[in-house]
């Protein structure tokens, strides 16, 4: 896909505003989110989006993050603004209030920040689809970056078009574009847009690899290259993917909130096919949107097909009667109560019936010890000790999962068939 100039007109435009609009699926929504940063790249996508659905009845709404990190970061946000304003489109900053935590990598707090108040912009405003400005450059970089870290396929898959978060699907129509000609097609339309002087910090590894790139380039290892190898990646993913996904169905059901593998026909998969089943089961789980690093996924698998146990990413894998369970670390579960009815570790809601003045909390051992059917539920006792119970005034009311339900009931928040779905959308 390449990108003609405003004003050259003709066939190789017309084109190119086609395969913007077929990366949207049909039908249109009525709202289109456009983040920019008032970067080169996101303000050409807020153009380029406008020109794209200016015949269409298409709201395209504009939200700018300000993290707080730079002094001048308050008026870039404002500058960007006022870019949306002169096309005529509704824009909102939003701010990063909480800020960074003192350690950890700046970088992955950030973005993990941006896209968390970006979604939750797009839900509050009922915006179903959120464009995004990332270039095949960038495309390159993450590849060049997984490689660094001995990434498998789903890392060298790189960046998708396409994928949900938190309710909200995040599209990068640009990924087949360069940033060079999108810089070119601003200064043909007259635009500015503003320079991120971290841009230039070399002690980010981002901007070492695209430094990198240029002298790269010279040896045949080019962008375009590098976008190829992630399509390619990408397809194999997609195959994997299946191959997990009717694994899954001959050996996974999902119990009291755990998910559970037979273990001998766990441990007849190829690698990648096992990993990939303990990866969606531990996210699934624990309700994580990032893997954990491949190295210790390595050895929590190995350690499953051992009949061992382990804890990783807030999840907790035992052996128990020739099966494999991935549950909840009883230290990740919440110990704090909420009202039934509300939302109890972002995975259940517990109804409390007639009973009243109860709150939710983890049955834990002791209230395990309480419920004297519970093994007749099939589960090991780690299993049960972190789901869902009522308690008053410190005396447990109820624990629908391990046999003592007293007129309550509990329901997961995701269905079995969520997680199976999530082996092929990953």
């Amino acid at each position: 896909m390449s990108l003609i100039h405003p004003g050259t007109g003709g066939s190789g435009r017309e084109d190119l505003l086609l395969s913007l609009r077929q990366t949207f699926s049909a039908p249109l929504p009525a709202r289109i989110g456009i983040a920019v940063s008032g970067g080169g790249d996101s303000v050409a996508l807020m153009h380029l989006l406008k020109e794209c659905f200016c015949d269409d009845p298409v709201e395209l709404m504009v939200a700018t993050v300000d993290h707080g990190l730079r002094a001048e970061s308050r008026q870039e946000a404002e500058d960007t603004a006022r870019m949306a304003r002169e096309l005529g489109l509704r824009h909102e900053i939003l701010t990063w209030e909480q800020g960074p935590e003192k350690t950890g990598n700046l970088q992955d707090q950030a973005r993990r920040a941006r896209y968390g108040l970006l979604t939750a912009w797009a839900r509050q405003n009922g915006i179903p689809v959120l464009a995004l400005g990332h270039t095949a450059d960038d495309q390159a970089e993450t590849v060049i970056m997984r490689l660094m870290r001995a990434s498998g396929v789903n890392g060298l898959a790189g960046i998708p078009v396409r994928r949900t978060q938190d309710g909200v699907s995040l599209l990068r129509p640009l990924l087949g574009l360069r940033r060079v000609e999108l810089r070119q097609y601003l200064d043909a339309a007259g635009q500015s847009w503003i320079e991120d002087p971290s841009n230039e910090d070399e002690s980010y590894d981002r901007i070492k690899i695209r430094k990198a790139l240029a002298v790269l380039e010279d040896l045949g290892l080019t962008v375009p290259a590098l976008a190829t190898v992630a399509q390619n990646m990408g397809k194999a993913q997609k195959a994997l993917g299946w191959y997990a996904f009717l694994s899954a169905r001959d050996m996974v059901r999902i119990e009291a909130g755990a998910v559970v593998l037979e273990l001998r026909k766990y441990r007849t998969l190829p690698d990648e096919i096992s990993h990939r089943l303990m990866l969606q089961a531990i996210l699934w789980v624990s309700g994580g949107q990032y893997a954990p690093r491949r190295q210790p996924m390595i050895e929590a698998v190995a350690i499953a097909q051992r009949g061992g146990s382990a804890t990783l990413a807030g999840c907790r894998i035992l052996s128990h009667q020739g099966k494999i369970w991935v549950c909840r670390e009883a230290a990740m579960v919440p110990q704090e109560a909420c009202d039934p009815g509300d939302l109890w570790d972002q995975r259940w809601r517990i109804f409390a019936g007639k009973l009243e003045a109860c709150e939710v909390r983890p049955l834990g051992s002791e209230g395990l010890k309480l419920c004297p059917d519970w093994r007749a539920q099939g589960c090991p006792a780690p299993i049960l000790e972190v789901t869902p119970a009522l308690w008053r005034d410190g005396n447990l009311m109820a624990a629908p999962l391990a046999g003592f339900a007293n007129g309550c009931s509990a329901e997961p928040i995701n269905s079995a068939e969520e997680f199976f779905a999530s082996l092929l959308s990953h």
